[in-house]
C-alpha cells in the first residue's frame, strides 16, 4: 500500500455518507448537497494563493505569453473546457489558452487508465507544445500524486516558464514543482475516492477564477460585460446587440447597424458608438490602449 496515497484527505472514507446505500434518493441527494455546500469555504480559503496565481497569468498573458492547462481524468477534462470557453467568451486566439490531458484527446470521452502515471509522456507533452519561459503551466490533480503532472510542471521549470499547481490535498507531491499552489481542501468524497465530486467542483471554481479574472484585467470586459465576444452564431449575434444596448443605452436598431459595420465586434462597436469615431479611428485608439475600453475612453478624454 502506498502510504502517501492512503494518507490523503480526498482518499478518506465519508463518515456523514457511510450509509448512502440505504438510504432514499431524497435522502441521497440531501447528502450530496450537504457535502457539496462545503466546496465554495473550501476554495475561499486559498484566495490568497489564487490572487497569486492571477497576477502571475495576467503578466505572463500581458507580455505575450502562453497559458496551458494539463491534467488527467476529470482534472485534464476540466482544464481542457475551461481552456475551450476562452476563445468564445473573450474573443482570445485558441492557442493563448490550452488545454491537454494525458492520454490525449481520446481521453475526453473515454477514460484512459494509466496515462496518469507516464511521467515521460508529460515532459514530452511540454516540449511538442513548445513551452518557453515566456509561458505559465498549471497541473491539475485532486490528489496531486499524477507523475504525468508532475512531471509536466518539473520540465516546464527548467524551461524558466512560471508553474501553478491546483490540487486538493495539502503538502502534496505537486507542491515542490509549483511556484503557487493552490490546495483546495474539500474532504473525503461521498463515495469514497470519486474525486470527480466536491474535488472536481472545487477545482471548477478555481479554474473558472482564474480565467475570468486574468481576461478581466486583460480589459476584455466593460464592466461586468463580455465585450470581446464575436457574433458568431445567432445566440451570440443576439448577446451581442443586448450588449451594446446595456453599455451605451442606444436602441436595438442602432446598436445592430454598430455591429454590423464593426465586422461583428462588439468591442469596436461599443468604442464607435461612445466615441464617435469611425471603425478605423476606434480600432486604433483601443489598440493603444491595450484592448481596454475604460482606458480609451480615458486617454480620449485627456
Amino acid at each position: 500500500m502506498d502510504e502517501y496515497l492512503a494518507g490523503l484527505t480526498t482518499e478518506g472514507i465519508n463518515e456523514s455518507t457511510q450509509m448512502i446505500d440505504e438510504c432514499t434518493t431524497e435522502q441521497m441527494l440531501r447528502l450530496m448537497n450537504e457535502q457539496d455546500s462545503k466546496v465554495p469555504g473550501a476554495v475561499a480559503a486559498e484566495i490568497p494563493q489564487i490572487m497569486k496565481a492571477v497576477d502571475i497569468l495576467h503578466h505572463v498573458l500581458k507580455n505575450g505569453g502562453r497559458m496551458f492547462y494539463i491534467g488527467a481524468g476529470t482534472s485534464g477534462r476540466l482544464g481542457v473546457l475551461d481552456a475551450s470557453e476562452c476563445p468564445p467568451t473573450f474573443g482570445t486566439d485558441p492557442l493563448l489558452v490550452q488545454g491537454h490531458i494525458a492520454g490525449g484527446d481520446v481521453a475526453l470521452r473515454l477514460a484512459v487508465e494509466g496515462f496518469e502515471d507516464n511521467a515521460e509522456e508529460g515532459i514530452a507533452l511540454i516540449e511538442r507544445c513548445g513551452v518557453t519561459d515566456k509561458d505559465v503551466v498549471v497541473g491539475i490533480t485532486a490528489s496531486g500524486s499524477a507523475q504525468f503532472v508532475i512531471a509536466g510542471l518539473k520540465k516546464a521549470k527548467e524551461i524558466g516558464a512560471a508553474t501553478i499547481g491546483v490540487v486538493n490535498n495539502k503538502n502534496s507531491r505537486l507542491a515542490p514543482a509549483c511556484d503557487v499552489c493552490i490546495a483546495p481542501v474539500v474532504g473525503p468524497e461521498v463515495i469514497m475516492g470519486s474525486t470527480r465530486l466536491k474535488a472536481g467542483t472545487a477545482q471548477k471554481l478555481v479554474l473558472n477564477m482564474l480565467t475570468t479574472c486574468t481576461m478581466v484585467k486583460l480589459g476584455k470586459t466593460y464592466n461586468n460585460l463580455m465585450v470581446d465576444l464575436r457574433a458568431s452564431n445567432i445566440k451570440l449575434y443576439d448577446r451581442s446587440v443586448r450588449i451594446i444596448q446595456a453599455a451605451t443605452g442606444v436602441d436595438d436598431k442602432t446598436a445592430t447597424a454598430y455591429l454590423e459595420s464593426a465586422s461583428m465586434s462588439c468591442k469596436l462597436a461599443i468604442m464607435m458608438i461612445k466615441s464617435g469615431l469611425n471603425a478605423e479611428e476606434a480600432e486604433e485608439a483601443l489598440k493603444e490602449s491595450d484592448g481596454s475600453l475604460k482606458k480609451a475612453f480615458a486617454q480620449l478624454q485627456k
